[in-house]
């Protein structure tokens, strides 16, 4: 039974299992509730039965896993079109897949804007004859590359994340400067892209790289935007 398992046991064998997600404090949670368990002990043969297939299906989704970033890691070491994105500390091997994956062949975008939207952080207008709603987020593409450009604003020492807090400075409301620096990021990301120069966060997060040509939220605009 798991109560009788043993917390170094079980947390070795979590270790073992997903190293990066469960350990010791897991495991003393996990022989803690088994401990003060209502069971009356019937079954127990095939509630063991269960954990173990469960523990077995856990084993084979983290060599899954495994063996998926290794094969990532290995399409971007020998993608070409990637180096220039790669130069930028902010963006993991991660980032810069879906980079990949979800803009595809950048020259197909002619102007930075149709990029911006692709990533569904154009405004959108909702509007019924005379009504006439706020602009908001269209929210289109990939909501997996928002959520990691999120992440990317976050890390300690971004030079995004300075950049945010200089918006703020300014009195840009959070949601707005988190959008306006999303913004930002794509466009370093499109423009390395396409010419695959090496990233300069001076340079980069001082101006914008590329300026849509149109749809450019004000700040007022941005902050009345649903992240």
């Amino acid at each position: 039974m798991l109560a009788a398992t043993g917390v170094e046991t079980l947390a070795a064998l979590l270790h073992e299992l997903a190293p990066r997600n469960y350990g010791r404090k897991t495991a003393q949670l996990l022989v803690e509730l088994a401990q003060h368990s209502t069971s009356s002990g019937v079954a127990t043969a095939a509630r063991s039965r269960s954990l173990k297939v469960l523990c077995d299906q856990l084993e084979h989704t983290q060599k899954n896993l495994a063996q998926l970033e290794e094969e990532i890691d290995q399409l971007l070491d020998q993608d070409s079109g990637a180096t220039g994105v790669k130069s930028v500390p902010e963006f993991g091997r991660k980032m810069v897949a879906v980079l990949r994956a979800h803009l595809g062949d950048v020259m197909r975008f002619a102007r930075a804007d149709q990029v911006v939207a692709y990533a569904g952080l154009d405004l959108q207008v909702k509007q019924s004859g005379k009504w006439k709603g706020q602009a908001k987020l269209s929210k289109r593409g990939s909501g997996r590359l928002r959520r990691l450009a999120v992440r990317c604003i976050r890390l300690k020492n971004s030079a995004f994340g300075i950049y945010s807090h200089r918006l703020l400075a300014r009195g840009m409301k959070p949601r707005a400067a988190l959008v306006a620096v999303m913004r930002k990021m794509l466009l370093v990301a499109y423009r390395l892209l396409r010419t695959q120069e090496t990233y300069d966060p001076a340079k980069g997060c001082a101006a914008p790289v590329a300026r849509p040509a149109q749809h450019t939220p004000s700040p007022d605009t941005l902050a009345t935007m649903g992240a």
